[in-house]
């Protein structure tokens, strides 16, 4: 009997653009495997939908709020609709910074020294000594982000502003300088390392992430043995320890400079790892052997409830 897969896209958070585009490219791949699939752009009235829809699976294309913390598994374990990635405890908690990184320092993860603040503790004053990173404690995509470069006499304004939408609460970090690292996990294995080059400036923001030649990806990642070996290990104790399913990304800072420090520190874990044409996650995957098409159905079929 052929599956139905319901693929769940869109929603409401600032990475809807990027999930409409996951969701398009996933749902074309799983017609294309012989699933049955209907394609769910996600409003609040999803319950409904979804009890109506009663799919066999439900394949998770959401990225951000809703989608990635824990609201749409739960959801999805109430409605008994078995789904892809992570499950509730684990997204909620790697989408919230702050309490993945308490999470992740226990296990012995490489992390960056941070305080929590509010964006309006952020404006009037610095909270780390600069250079560091502002980024909203619960978003992704690199929305909110503000690096404030060392010689900065005032704090950042932008944070205050009356139309900021990215909520009230901060993650401070000291900047790493350096190089942008990725590894994905598949279910209990690490996949390959990326090294992420912008093609144009020094940051890894939204444009060079899911702009076509926005960045140059460098896989394998040419790295000592032993540091390659470090990325991959503490990806796969970040999944682990924060209880992920699935398939996850997590982000490193190397600091191999020049003048470097030698200093490696996870950023953060991606439990809904972008699926674009530009993507990093099905990269790493076809480097190790798995077609698009082959990674979406290993999702598809790993899809459980109590996840």
């Amino acid at each position: 009997m052929m599956k139905h897969v319901a693929v769940l896209m869109g929603g409401w958070s600032a990475e809807r653009p990027v999930s409409l585009n996951s969701g398009r490219a996933c749902a074309a791949a799983l017609e294309s495997g012989g699933y049955r699939v209907t394609r769910v752009d996600v409003t609040p009235d999803v319950a409904r939908t979804l009890a109506d829809l009663a799919p066999d699976v439900a394949f998770n294309a959401l990225h951000g709020p809703m989608g990635e913390d824990g609201r749409i598994q739960g959801l999805l374990e109430y409605l008994r609709i078995p789904y892809t990635h992570s499950g509730v405890l684990a997204s909620a908690l790697a989408m919230n910074k702050d309490k993945a990184k308490t999470i992740l320092a226990a296990a012995g993860v490489p992390l960056a020294r941070g305080v929590v603040c509010t964006r309006f503790e952020a404006a009037r004053a610095h909270v780390l000594p600069a250079p560091y990173v502002l980024k909203p404690v619960s978003e992704g995509s690199s929305f909110g982000v503000v690096i404030v470069r060392e010689g900065r006499s005032h704090p950042p304004q932008e944070v205050a502003r009356d139309d900021w939408p990215y909520g009230d609460v901060l993650l401070a970090e000291e900047y790493i300088p350096g190089r942008e690292l990725t590894c994905a996990v598949m279910g209990d294995k690490a996949l390959d390392v990326i090294d992420i080059r912008p093609a144009v400036g020094a940051f890894y923001d939204y444009d060079s992430k899911y702009a076509p030649g926005g960045s140059i990806h460098v896989l394998p990642a040419d790295l000592k043995p032993n540091i390659y070996h470090q990325v991959q290990q503490s990806a796969l104790t970040a999944h682990q320890a924060l209880g992920c399913r699935g398939v996850t990304r997590t982000d490193f800072r190397y600091d191999d400079g020049p003048d470097g420090t030698g200093r490696l520190v996870a950023l953060e874990v991606n439990t809904q790892p972008g699926m674009t044409e530009t993507s990093l996650v099905p990269e790493i995957a076809a480097h190790a052997g798995y077609s698009f098409g082959e990674l979406v159905r290993w999702m598809v079929e790993d899809a459980s409830l109590n996840r």
